[in-house]
């Protein structure tokens, strides 16, 4: 299965930009790995020097290989450590993944009693007669409560700041339902 790909003025553009980034990031690489080991080993100068200097030169390198290989050996076996608790963690994650799986949900109609049953269990005798909470409002009752509410209401601004003034008026809005 080969698959054509046309190629455009920009995806050109685009391979041409990644090709001179990613051959810019090799020169840096080298640049810093010369960097790096003129810096950590230094060119030795070995003219001159006598035997009992050249055995003291020796000793002092076989100590940094020591230590770097000691450095070495910690980092890998940290490394180790690591890998492992990584893959740990992935099987940890496979495991909890597969035992979850979730399962594929349909519709299915219910009540509204049904539901509140499931909710609260079958001890609760509950009715979810909406209509029957409703409140019948007449036309008769609304033109009586417009006329009642249009008194001064400079009177009452006094008596209802603060809480007391909000206590009434929750009480008020309570009042007959107890």
């Amino acid at each position: 299965n080969h698959t054509m790909i046309t190629i455009t003025p920009e995806l050109s553009l685009m391979v041409a930009k990644a090709k001179e980034e990613i051959e810019q990031e090799i020169v840096d690489k080298e640049a810093e790995k010369q960097r790096y080991l003129e810096e950590k080993a230094p060119p030795l100068q070995m003219g001159g020097m006598s035997f009992s200097e050249l055995q003291e030169l020796c000793q002092q390198l076989h100590a940094k290989i020591d230590v770097v290989d000691e450095e070495r050996y910690d980092i890998e076996a940290k490394v180790l450590h690591n890998t492992r608790e990584i893959k740990d963690l992935n099987i940890k994650v496979l495991d909890l993944r597969g035992k979850f799986k979730r399962p594929n949900l349909r519709r299915v109609r219910v009540s509204a009693d049904a539901i509140l049953r499931s909710l609260l269990g079958s001890k609760h005798k509950v009715s979810m007669d909406l209509r029957a909470n409703l409140k019948s409002v007449k036309k008769e009752d609304t033109e009586k409560e417009k006329t009642v509410e249009v008194s001064d209401w400079r009177k009452n601004v006094e008596a209802m700041s603060g809480m007391e003034g909000r206590k009434k008026m929750f009480d008020a809005a309570k009042g007959p339902a107890q």
